[in-house]
């Protein structure tokens, strides 16, 4: 495909898939159209790249389905003074969508050749307001920051208080909560030191975080 049709595809993508399912952000629809999200799969993907599915990444993670980027981000409505600290990197595509709308993005990625690649990703398209790290957002508190926005692109099976505790007062997470097959993403935004309002915007069914805690399962 030439930039022509990924131009065109792009557009597609937006038309079919995300505006008739009630994504009515005019800037975001717009970061859809011009962001190149087949510069962030990889190269044996690139038909796959405006699909309404699931593409893998290797090292057993996928890129979420462009459906579930566009609500997340349309949820979380970053505004362009707003930091944000992003849990999964990927391919760094969801990162660039952020970047685009917030002040800056701290992101972080458990596995070391997806953060490369994702910087490479990046930097291609230079963006530069976003800093990468190699950890394990569920074992580590990252920074030991507070942020305005908190977007993971894994599920979790159990919501960790850390996140929530990350957050500035006002502040948004997005979260998949819950385990296959029926996943609940919820919206969680802090009102106070100590009070969180939760609201529930769909179901999905996506990967969990790698080391993500799980409940106990007894077995018969």
């Amino acid at each position: 495909m030439n930039n022509t049709d990924h131009q065109l595809a792009r557009h597609n993508m937006v038309v079919q898939q995300i505006r008739p399912c009630n994504v009515n952000d005019e800037h975001l629809l717009g970061l859809l159209e011009s962001v190149p999200r087949e510069n962030f799969v990889p190269a044996d993907c690139e038909g796959l790249a405006f699909a309404d599915t699931e593409i893998p990444l290797g090292h057993g993670q996928c890129m979420m389905k462009p459906l579930v980027e566009a609500n997340m981000l349309e949820a979380l409505d970053v505004q362009p003074t707003e930091t944000v600290l992003e849990i999964g990197t990927g391919s760094g595509f969801v990162t660039a969508l952020l970047a685009k709308s917030a002040r800056h993005v701290h992101s972080i990625e458990i596995n070391p050749e997806l953060s490369v690649a994702a910087a490479h990703n990046l930097e291609q398209l230079g963006i530069v307001n976003v800093s990468l790290e190699v950890g394990d957002a569920c074992k580590d508190t990252a920074n030991n920051g507070t942020y305005d926005v908190i977007a993971v692109t894994g599920s979790l099976p159990l919501l960790e208080e850390r996140f929530q505790q990350s957050l500035k007062i006002g502040g948004r997470l997005f979260v998949i909560i819950g385990e296959a097959p029926a996943m609940e993403a919820v919206l969680i935004t802090r009102v106070s030191e100590n009070e969180w309002q939760h609201k529930s915007l769909f179901e999905t069914n996506i990967a969990a975080l790698q080391n993500a805690p799980a409940p106990q399962h007894f077995e018969f």
